[in-house]
């Protein structure tokens, strides 16, 4: 089985306020004015990127590990997950020991 990035996933924003001084909420809320969402955070921590956004999905990510921001990736196939945190590191859980060895190699 191989480990796809082209498929629906939200993308959930548990953690914020920790590390103020790395936030920039002005770009995050430009960056979700863009989908034409005026909602905040708090309000509505969830993003779902279709299959043909993964590019926005980098970019809301790489956004949110910049701000020093924690939360879940879920993509809609539900074999791989992931958490991010804060404090910067990443976990992955799947029932999948196979799926796990290959994100391993994957990611060095």
């Amino acid at each position: 089985m191989s480990v796809s990035y082209r498929m629906p996933v939200l993308l959930w924003i548990t953690e914020w306020g920790i590390w103020p001084s790395s936030e920039n909420w002005r770009l995050y809320y430009k960056l979700r004015e863009s989908y034409g969402d005026r909602q905040l955070l708090e309000d509505a921590p969830g993003h779902l990127f279709l299959e043909h956004e993964t590019e926005d999905f980098a970019s809301f990510l790489q956004l949110a590990i910049q701000n020093g921001w924690g939360g879940h990736i879920q993509p809609v196939a539900p074999y791989v997950t992931a958490f991010f945190s804060h404090d910067e590191y990443m976990d992955f859980y799947s029932n999948n020991k196979d799926i796990l060895e290959e994100l391993g190699k994957k990611l060095g």
